[in-house]
């Protein structure tokens, strides 16, 4: 009597020294998937679209809440670094278009390639990047993905290729990787993606001829969120219809605020390419509520209650918390323990972020080429010079 007791006490002082939260959470019996309904894209030049309802299971439920959750804070996190100066430079946030860069990772394969603009950093994560390597290089770390020298607009991981400052720049670099697809005769595709701000430069255009002529694996997308700058795509467009742009290629308007409508689009151009009919755009219909850049409050040119309305309507991560407590894939109180988790996350990744030297001036020619012996490069003028080392 007196042993089973005493493991009847372990047992009760086990469970609590566990948050009430956890025990629920395990004692709980959840759906293993269920069955949602997503909004049907816009079609053009195609006979059939994407599918109108979707299965989630709840582990990849789980996980594009926990993606979509470090992307927001890990933007929230630079832009009070911004504001205490610690980062410096350009600064181009994406919170609130986290569904486009989780859900277009969550359709390919990591052997696929991407190639976006300057608001990159939802993408470095979730092409592979840790949250501290890409706080470093915000900060202008040694530990940074770039080695502190690429800052908000250059990171790069494996087979991402940028982060490009250049507006519209990296179309015609997104179709050439296509063209390598192509070349090497690899199973894969790339995505290409641009803002609504640059869906009007002629080098776009240029790609979308070269890529249908040689029926290259390339996605183009357009992330439209409304504004490009601060003007409103109904001033600097003639046709708001990015998805129809490419004429002769197909396209698909998509809602770029859920992560399920955004998965199954990309799936769908995905399979297209891959089955050798060339190129499709895909214009993704989503919103930014930061402005432009860190230096734009984004309240001159829209007003707070339209900022306000789309977070309480339109939210990614609340639409998709919603669908899972509601559909029994998660409770309340397990998003929360997410919630805390990635919170614990940032600040970690920001301390080191804070805390990691500069790299020094030596290093600044450093890693010009990836495999070539020693040379050396010319500094300001021709006295100065600095050693590269691959």
């Amino acid at each position: 009597m007196r042993k089973m007791l005493a493991a009847v006490s372990r047992v009760l002082s086990g469970a609590a020294q566990k948050p009430a939260s956890r025990v629920l959470v395990a004692s709980r019996n959840f759906a293993n998937d269920a069955t949602f309904e997503i909004k049907k894209c816009d079609l053009h030049r195609l006979e059939e679209g994407p599918p109108v309802t979707t299965v989630l299971t709840r582990e990849d439920g789980l996980r594009y809440y926990r993606m979509m959750q470090t992307v927001r804070r890990m933007e929230l996190k630079a832009d009070q670094l911004y504001k205490q100066k610690i980062i410096r430079g350009f600064c181009h946030l994406c919170d609130g278009q986290e569904a486009c860069c989780v859900g277009l990772e969550a359709s390919i394969n990591p052997t696929d390639h991407l190639i976006t603009a300057y608001r990159a950093h939802g993408f470095t994560f979730t092409r592979g990047l840790s949250v501290r390597e890409i706080l470093a290089e915000l900060t202008g770390r040694r530990g940074g993905c770039a080695k502190g020298k690429g800052g908000s607009m250059h990171m790069y991981a494996k087979n991402f290729y940028g982060g490009n400052g250049i507006v519209g720049a990296q179309v015609p670099l997104g179709a050439g990787i296509a063209l390598a697809c192509k070349y090497n005769g690899k199973d894969e595709v790339c995505l290409t993606l641009y803002g609504d701000g640059a869906a009007n430069q002629g080098q776009i255009f240029e790609a979308y001829n070269m890529a249908a002529l040689w029926k290259l694996p390339c996605i183009f997308i357009c992330e439209n969120n409304r504004y490009g700058m601060g003007t409103s795509v109904e001033r600097a467009a003639a046709s708001t219809d990015y998805y129809k742009r490419g004429d002769f290629i197909p396209g698909l308007r998509v809602d770029g605020m859920d992560i399920l409508c955004v998965r199954e689009a990309t799936r769908f151009a995905a399979a297209h390419c891959r089955s050798g009919k060339g190129p499709i755009l895909m214009e993704l219909q989503t919103y930014r509520y930061h402005g432009h850049s860190m230096s734009d409050p984004g309240v001159s040119y829209r007003t707070r209650e339209e900022i306000q309305e789309v977070r309480s309507k339109s939210d990614p991560i609340m639409l998709l918390k919603d669908r899972m407590v509601n559909s029994n894939l998660a409770s309340v109180e397990e998003l929360k323990e997410i919630d805390v988790e990635v919170r614990k996350e940032i600040e970690d990744a920001a301390q080191f972020a804070t805390a990691d030297p500069e790299p020094p001036l030596e290093e600044l020619g450093y890693h010009i080429y990836s495999s070539d012996p020693p040379f050396e490069v010319r500094g300001a003028n021709q006295w100065i010079k600095f050693k590269s080392i691959s």
